[in-house]
């Protein structure tokens, strides 16, 4: 139903608008769990098993965290006497909130409900988990200050690896986008203590990176890497493309994805942390793996021509295909 759909929507905007807008925890609290709370119904729409499992393990993960959120910002202004989100002072609940936020979003170690999750929805939902969703929990880390950066640099180091060796023997698209989701954020926070503008920097370029992929995936209705070898049929002149958006993600340098990295690695050097940013280099290549893996599914493999399959692409619709351009156009040569 539209009007349900819109009032979704509405709730969805309005929770990550009331995070932003708030300095106050109780007001940063409540426009979670109001996102939460809207895209639920969106996640459970497909009556289908999987769908609402993935639903139930995405409410209690969140509710988790926000209950964590909310015990820590208490015991804040119990210790200290104030719920200014920028006046954070006391360890205790900063390391609990920074915890809870990192829950939030899918950070390893507390990464492993964003897989599964992520599996048992359809495509559009997955784009917006991906994407919209972490927006209001990343508003919130950028204005706690004083956090203990070992914390964040131990977040940040260990997704960027789980993310890498987790997607290496997954064959589901959606697994895949997962844990290049967690690697992406394990990029993001490490750099989050010493230049926030670079994990907004990260952040955009990963939310534009992110999109096309999923609409690509959406437009050749693939969800794992076998259904890639038929997409040739499906849509030509997108397949051709395909790989060099999966190269982008993965960070190789003419393309746009390439940017971010090189912009933290460079201030990760410049903060004498060098081992930090070989490990995190290295890491890459594992997630480089498995894009390169899709890629050849794609491309480099030739599937038997069935007509059935040669029509989707001439019928396609433009509410998917122009989004689709600017998206892919933008991932491939924003650098």
């Amino acid at each position: 139903n539209p009007y349900i759909l819109a009032t979704l929507l509405f709730g969805l905007g309005l929770g990550t608008t009331i995070t932003f807008a708030s300095s106050h925890w109780l007001l940063a609290w409540m426009g979670l769990e109001i996102n939460t709370l809207a895209i639920i119904p969106l996640m459970a729409q497909h009556h289908h098993p999987r769908a609402v499992e993935a639903t139930t393990k995405y409410f209690l993960t969140q509710a988790t965290a926000a209950a964590m959120l909310l015990f820590a910002s208490t015991t804040n202004a119990w210790l200290t006497g104030q719920w200014d989100i920028q006046q954070m002072s006391h360890p205790f609940p900063l390391t609990l909130i920074t915890l809870a936020l990192a829950l939030k979003i899918g950070l390893a170690p507390m990464h492993t409900w964003l897989p599964e999750v992520l599996q048992g929805l359809d495509l559009t939902t997955g784009l917006v988990l991906s994407t919209w969703q972490k927006l209001a929990p990343f508003a919130l880390l950028l204005q706690i200050q004083n956090v203990n950066p070992t914390i964040l640099v131990t977040l940040g180091l260990a997704s960027t690896l789980v993310g890498g060796w987790g997607g290496l023997n997954q064959t589901q698209l959606r697994k895949v986008l997962a844990y290049s989701s967690i690697a992406h954020l394990g990029w993001m926070i490490l750099i989050l203590q010493y230049s926030p503008s670079l994990t907004l920097l990260a952040l955009l370029t990963y939310f534009v990176m992110t999109f096309s992929t999923f609409l690509v995936f959406k437009l050749n209705k693939s969800t794992s890497i076998n259904a890639l070898a038929i997409s040739w049929t499906k849509a030509p002149i997108l397949t051709s493309l395909t790989p060099l958006v999966l190269l982008s993600l993965g960070g190789l340098p003419p393309l746009t994805g390439f940017m971010p990295k090189w912009l933290i690695l460079q201030e990760l050097a410049k903060q004498d942390l060098a081992p930090l940013a070989t490990l995190t280099a290295l890491s890459a290549l594992l997630s480089l793996y498995f894009y390169l893996r899709i890629s050849y599914a794609m491309t480099l493999t030739m599937s038997p021509n069935n007509l059935t399959g040669v029509t989707p692409w001439r019928f396609s619709s433009p509410q998917l295909t122009l989004p689709l351009a600017i998206a892919t156009t933008a991932t491939i040569s924003l650098l």
